[in-house]
């Protein structure tokens, strides 16, 4: 099978090629034979009644500093692709859903990965909310004094947007903290976007787990530790990765989340395990599949498109 792909992401230019899971994804489609057509979140539009975008065709190769040739730029319409990947980074804002619903409009023809309207009702620090059980006490508040009664009940806390990304914007307060209002004054100045505030995992010292689910089947995990004097484990912030084993915890969070992102569209997700416990389900831009790939062997890239491709075959 030939496919016809294109990919919705921020500027290539600057990604590292040996940590990028969209370069992956791309070079995979590639090797498979697929053509891949790449533009920016910008040059998406709406245009009588066709979903277009300009860009270029492209080329991608495994040489850091020319890692891609395009093609001439030119304005295409996305319902004529078999493909179209929804990869750019959040934070998740007005204009991120807003791409998903005018790549909404295209599903009757094209195969958006993951499917926009689930990308968009399910971000990733709201659909966890749905499985209490699994997950850490959990607040998601705007008032201060709704956020200062759930601290004085759970102690140290973690303090994040709703609606980040990469550890951005992260804090630990710790019990005698005397920051909570001074934090969410700056949030409030920001945006009118509620925060969201868990309970503290010391478990998090020895890593937070990224798992990585293809089609709802749980396919691999690394390990995030935390640089030495930080909370936070993401890789963007200096978290180191390291090789681990898929726990039977993990396998149970999985086959508790696993139908639903398979019925709603979500081929590609990441989600995040500290301890025993659930703290995200990544379905924007997950990441991880590099560093997978060099730990364990598994072409986690060749397993999406096999899921992408019997979707299209069905």
């Amino acid at each position: 099978m030939t496919l016809k792909v294109a990919i919705q992401m921020d500027p290539i230019g600057p990604i590292n090629i040996d940590a990028d899971s969209t370069f992956r994804i791309a070079e995979e489609a590639q090797a498979r034979g697929h053509s891949l057509f790449y533009y920016t979140p910008d040059k998406l539009a709406f245009n009588q009644g066709r979903v277009t975008a300009r860009g270029w065709p492209l080329t991608v190769r495994r040489e850091k500093g020319n890692h891609f040739s395009l093609g001439e730029e030119v304005e295409v319409d996305l319902s004529t692709f078999d493909v179209v990947w929804l990869r750019q980074d959040p934070p998740f804002d007005m204009g991120y859903i807003t791409t998903t619903h005018l790549l909404d409009m295209i599903r009757d023809t094209t195969m958006v990965v993951n499917d926009p309207f689930w990308v968009r009702n399910y971000p990733e620090k709201l659909l966890v909310l749905q499985f209490q059980d699994l997950t850490p006490p959990t607040m998601v508040a705007r008032d201060l004094d709704t956020l200062r009664s759930f601290r004085a009940e759970h102690g140290d806390v973690i303090l994040k947007p709703l609606y980040g990304n990469g550890g951005a914007g992260v804090f630990k307060l710790v019990q005698g903290d005397g920051n909570l209002a001074s934090l969410h004054e700056l949030f409030a100045g920001i945006n009118r976007e509620p925060l969201i505030m868990q309970k503290f995992l010391p478990a998090v010292s020895k890593g937070d787990k990224r798992v990585i689910l293809v089609d709802g089947e749980p396919v691999g995990a690394i390990n995030r530790v935390p640089a030495a004097g930080e909370t936070r484990s993401n890789m963007h912030v200096g978290g180191r990765p390291e090789k681990v084993e898929l726990t039977d915890r993990d396998r149970e969070i999985c086959a508790r989340i696993g139908p639903l992102l398979r019925e709603k569209g979500q081929i590609f997700v990441g989600i995040d395990v500290i301890g025993e416990w659930l703290t995200e389900i990544n379905v924007t831009s997950p990441t991880g599949i590099q560093e997978l790939e060099r730990f364990d062997g598994t072409n986690i890239a060749e397993k999406i498109w096999l899921a992408i491709e019997a979707r299209r075959a069905a």
